[in-house]
C-alpha cells in the first residue's frame, strides 16, 4: 500500500526530541524506536536550532512514481527499484523529509542518511563557520590527502585549478566539507564509527589526522548534548 506524503503527514503523530527536532515513524520499519529516539536526540541543541520548520519522517520506502512521490507502508521488492534514500518535500509552511529506512540494512546506514540531511540543512540555514573554512583551506594548502565526499573531492579540484570560477568552487568546497564534517561528527555521537567504514570507491578518504582536526572544530562549534560523548581514537580498543 502506498500513500501520498501529505496523507502520511496528516495521519501520523509527530514527536519532538529534547533538542526540538520534530520526527515521526510511519509504517513497518525495523529500526528500534529507542534507537531512533536516541539518534534524533544526538543532534546538539545548537545545530538543531537551524532545523526550525523541518520534520523528519522515518518510513519503509519513499518511492518515485513518475512525477509523484509516494510513501510505502511496508517494504516491497517491486517498489524498492524506484525508491530513493530520502526526499525533501515542502508541505504547507514546513519542509518534511521522508527517509527510506528499509533501503538500508542497519542503524548505522539509517543514522548516516539522517545526519547527512541534517548537516546540509545546518549549512543551508546557518552558513559555513569561517574558522572551519580557514582551517580546511590550510589543510588543502598543506596537501592533505583525500576528502570526505565526492562533492568535496570534485569542488576541491576545481577550487585549486586557476580560473575565473575558482572562488565559486572554493565556497562550494567549504559548504561540502562543513556539511560532511557535521554529518560524521553527529554519527560519532550516536554510534562508534570505524573511520574505514566511511570509505568510498569514487574518491580517496581524507587522511585520519586531518579528519580528526575537522571533527574537533565541529565539536567546538556544536558541543555534544548531555548523555553524548565525542572522542577520537587512533587505534581501535581491544
Amino acid at each position: 500500500m502506498t500513500r501520498p506524503p501529505a496523507e502520511v503527514v496528516r495521519q501520523t503523530p509527530v514527536s519532538q526530541a529534547p533538542n526540538g527536532i520534530c520526527y515521526a515513524i510511519s509504517g513497518e520499519i525495523t529500526l528500534a524506536e529507542s534507537d531512533l529516539e536516541r539518534m534524533v536526540a544526538a543532534v546538539p541543541d545548537s545545530a538543531a536550532a537551524a532545523l526550525h520548520r523541518k520534520a523528519y519522517y522515518f518510513v519503509p520506502l519513499t518511492v518515485n512514481q513518475g512525477d509523484e512521490t509516494v510513501i510505502a507502508d511496508r517494504y516491497d521488492v517491486a517498489l524498492s527499484d524506484n525508491a530513493v534514500c530520502h526526499r525533501n518535500l515542502d508541505l504547507g509552511d514546513s519542509q518534511c523529509v521522508f527517509i527510506s529506512t528499509r533501503l538500508m540494512d542497519d542503524k548505522f546506514s539509517v543514522a548516516f542518511e539522517f545526519y547527512i540531511n541534517v548537516g546540509h540543512a545546518v549549512v543551508e540555514r546557518a552558513g559555513v563557520s569561517q574558522a572551519f573554512a580557514d582551517m580546511v583551506w590550510k589543510q588543502v594548502e598543506a596537501g592533505a590527502r583525500g576528502e570526505t565526499s565526492l562533492d568535496a573531492w570534485e569542488s576541491r579540484k576545481l577550487a585549486t585549478t586557476p580560473g575565473a570560477d575558482a572562488e565559486k568552487y572554493k565556497n562550494e568546497y567549504f559548504a561540502a566539507t562543513f556539511a560532511d564534517a557535521i554529518s560524521i561528527y553527529l554519527l560519532s555521537l550516536f554510534i562508534d564509527v570505524d573511520y574505514h567504514d566511511l570509505r568510498e570507491r569514487d574518491y580517496p578518504l581524507l587522511a585520519p589526522t586531518q579528519m580528526a582536526e575537522r571533527l574537533r572544530k565541529v565539536a567546538e562549534l556544536f558541543p555534544a548534548n548531555p548523555g553524548y560523548e565525542f572522542a577520537v581514537y587512533y587505534k581501535r580498543r581491544s
